[in-house]
């Protein structure tokens, strides 16, 4: 908890540091990575730095976390925490890098607010940050205790035993141990992070989503190939630097640096009906999970639905038919924005539509996929009367979905 005059001084100054928030996060990178350029060739993800979804995060995180400590009524700060840490854990982050960020962070604040930081503002704000801090390392303290691992020493090399095309642009890797012993277990729905070396030097570090489920002692993800593209207001996306290097150059036999797995998106072991929601590459997660369930005895209600731009774009399809139909009480319901001329019967033209979607009493609903469509399909279920904290989201990116988000 925070000090009570703390408290006083951040919940008056809130509104203040809030709106600068955004101003703040910028300054803060620059002055990192000026300082630690390592930090952005090898750690940070340089296409969502140069679009500035990190730092939009990064606001809403600090925002977000400073709130709930200043309001008795709020939620506890676990569910804004959670995702970070196991995101700091796939990463191997170790507690002195917050000192790092710290540094940088308060020379922004007092950059973009300088007479408003008074030393009393000072302290207040840096009683947050250490406070929040401390909630990080405890948390990925634990997630490396239960890896069974000393901090930070996440990374394995693990060789490639098989490549194999899912789609026009989608590729997924196997995974095996070089010396043929079983990989760790994991829950379905996780993910592992994948460092690459790039032509400039850069050891620039992913997440994928692993797409077996645990039981058969290898993993497996999907990488799909990102072009550079320009949105309707004239943006331009980057082209995806890890995956598609992975997608060009990666083949049987070649090793890869990968992280043990982590992720909060992990399935649930309950009787409870479930509801899998996905959109393109998304499908990932979803398919772990089924493959789990598929492994093991029946006993759950599964409805799954996933878009896609074009059945020859859906990654995985046939696959994940065959696990639907593999589970006795299940049914798969696609959306294809183009569907062709010779797509399944029954798969619909144009968007998801939930309200096609016979939703059980009791059911967990898990998505992934573009924070838009997410966005969309939480407030369908809601809508329909699925509790909040019964809806669970992964994303790919810095996680900006926050307020308002499910757990």
């Amino acid at each position: 908890m925070l000090s009570e005059k703390s408290t006083e001084i951040v919940r008056a100054t809130l509104p203040v540091i809030g709106a600068a928030i955004g101003d703040i996060t910028p300054i803060f990178y620059q002055r990192m990575f000026a300082a630690r350029p390592d930090l952005i060739t090898d750690l940070f993800n340089r296409g969502n730095q140069a679009q500035g979804d990190q730092q939009k995060a990064l606001a809403g995180a600090i925002a977000v976390y400073a709130t709930l400590l200043v309001d008795p009524a709020a939620p506890s700060t676990g569910s804004v925490l959670g995702r970070i840490a196991h995101k700091h854990a796939s990463l191997g982050i170790l507690p002195e890098q917050y000192a790092i960020v710290h540094e940088h962070l308060f020379a922004a604040i007092v950059e973009v607010l300088g007479e408003v930081v008074t030393p009393d503002v000072a302290a207040a704000w840096d009683e947050v940050y250490w406070h929040m801090a401390h909630d990080l390392v405890a948390a990925e303290t634990a997630l490396y205790r239960e890896a069974g691992v000393e901090g930070g020493d996440v990374w394995r090399d693990l060789v490639v035993s098989e490549r194999r095309l899912e789609s026009t642009d989608t590729v997924s890797f196997v995974l095996a141990a070089p010396d043929g012993s079983d990989l760790p277990p994991f829950s379905p729905g996780q993910y592992v992070s994948v460092q690459v070396e790039l032509p400039d030097g850069a050891r620039q570090i992913r997440q994928y989503s692993l797409s077996w489920g645990p039981q058969r002692g290898q993993w497996r993800i999907g990488v799909r190939r990102i072009l550079a593209a320009s949105t309707p207001t004239g943006t331009t996306l980057p082209a995806g630097e890890v995956s598609n290097h992975l997608y060009e150059n990666a083949f049987e036999g070649d090793l890869l640096h990968v992280s043990l797995p982590f992720g909060d998106l992990a399935l649930d072991d309950a009787d409870t009906p479930l509801l899998l929601v996905s959109a393109g590459i998304g499908c990932t997660p979803m398919l772990g999970m089924l493959d789990h369930l598929a492994a093991g005895p029946a006993h759950r209600t599964v409805a799954v639905v996933h878009a896609d731009r074009s059945p020859s774009r859906h990654a995985h399809r046939a696959e994940l038919k065959d696990l639907v139909d593999r589970l006795p009480d299940a049914a798969l319901h696609t959306w294809y924005e183009d569907a062709g001329t010779g797509a399944a019967q029954e798969s619909r033209t144009g968007y998801v539509d939930l309200s096609e979607i016979d939703i059980a009493p009791g059911t967990t609903a898990y998505l992934c996929g573009p924070l838009p469509f997410m966005s969309a399909m939480r407030d369908a279920l809601v809508a329909r009367e699925v509790p909040a904290d019964r809806i669970h989201y992964e994303t790919f990116g810095p996680d900006s979905w926050l307020v308002g988000a499910p757990a």
